[in-house]
């Protein structure tokens, strides 16, 4: 781990090799947390010790707007672990070049690209993070739907992310509107609107409120529940009746490339056996058939099969309201 460095800025992580005698060098754009790129370029770099691995981390929407601005100066490779929502804007699809890719091909239809421009073997998903010790003080039951979080009850003991400023909100609020079909998913958050304490700009902020006893129910995202529940927290990790929100991580080759034999190999790394085993100690959602589950997912309840959870969500129409969907939300809840 001594070979990551870590370069914090107000906008931006950025991790690389402190030095070694490389034949090639790669430049890639992500999205994933910091502590996951860490042991992911360390396992990476131990399998292809000849390519200099360097990661800019961004968040979901200043990643966009870097390669937007980079268009006429591309300074990345490979885009890797971004919100698929984002990668399927017009404007990004337009940088990525088509590249078949080793193992890419055991992923179900629905987490590749028809024309390989991308693909996606991880992702995170939603879940009610509920307060068990706050829960029972308070003399409730355990909520398991979004008309559960519109009770009475629950007045003030709710909390969720802004889906303006964060993608888990935005995964919740899209599950919600898909599901139950606009009006009667805006009818339904209009009625959790009622219960909500706050809106926050993080995604994984409202579990830790939850677990620390702030609130009842933070409405959050799984992983930070999972993790919340294997380190003791008096909490439940719950997934709405009526279809949990996710997202797909998803990777691709950028055509402006200088390095693309490298780039390929990397992105077959990614798929490679090795690569799931560590995703899967970070992620609720791994797309790859038959992988086994971590044990924090068995102790959180999280069902071998997500299938039997995950709402039906269409990501082409997940991009292409987004923009319409988040200006409808801040006009009717912002604060």
């Amino acid at each position: 781990m001594k070979k990551i460095i870590a370069k914090l800025t107000t906008s931006m992580i950025l991790l690389g090799t402190a030095s070694a005698a490389y034949s090639e060098s790669l430049t890639l754009y992500t999205s994933l947390e910091e502590e996951e790129i860490a042991v992911y370029v360390k396992a990476a770099e131990k399998e292809m010790p000849d390519i200099d691995i360097n990661v800019l981390r961004l968040s979901t929407g200043k990643l966009g707007a870097r390669l937007l601005a980079e268009a006429g100066n591309p300074q990345a490779d490979v885009i890797w672990g971004w919100a698929v929502t984002a990668m399927m804007d017009p404007q990004i699809l337009k940088l990525l070049e088509p590249v078949k890719v080793q193992g890419a091909e055991k992923l179900a239809p629905e987490f590749r690209d028809a024309k390989d421009r991308w693909f996606s073997q991880m992702g995170y998903m939603g879940a009610f993070c509920v307060n068990t010790e706050r829960l029972k003080q308070k003399g409730l039951s355990m909520p398991q739907s979004w008309a559960d979080l519109a009770k009475p009850e629950f007045k003030g003991e709710v909390v969720m992310p802004d889906p303006n400023s964060s993608g888990t909100g935005y995964l919740h609020v899209n599950a919600v509107l898909q599901s139950m079909g606009l009006e009667k998913g805006w009818a339904q958050l209009q009625d959790v609107d009622a219960n909500m304490a706050q809106y926050t700009s993080s995604g994984s902020k409202p579990c830790k409120m939850a677990r620390t006893g702030e609130y009842v129910v933070g409405v959050s995202v799984a992983l930070t529940a999972m993790n919340s529940i294997e380190d003791g927290y008096p909490l439940a990790m719950v997934f709405p009746k009526g279809g949990v929100g996710y997202e797909l991580e998803a990777s691709a080759l950028l055509s402006s490339s200088k390095n693309k034999p490298a780039a390929k190999r990397f992105l077959e790394w990614s798929m490679s056996d090795s690569a799931i085993s560590l995703f899967g100690q970070f992620k609720a959602l791994i797309t790859v058939p038959n992988v086994k589950q971590s044990e924090a997912a068995k102790l959180s309840g999280l069902p071998a099969d997500l299938s039997t959870i995950l709402a039906q969500v269409n990501f082409v129409e997940s991009a292409n309201r987004q923009t319409e969907i988040k200006a409808q939300w801040r006009e009717k809840f912002g604060r």
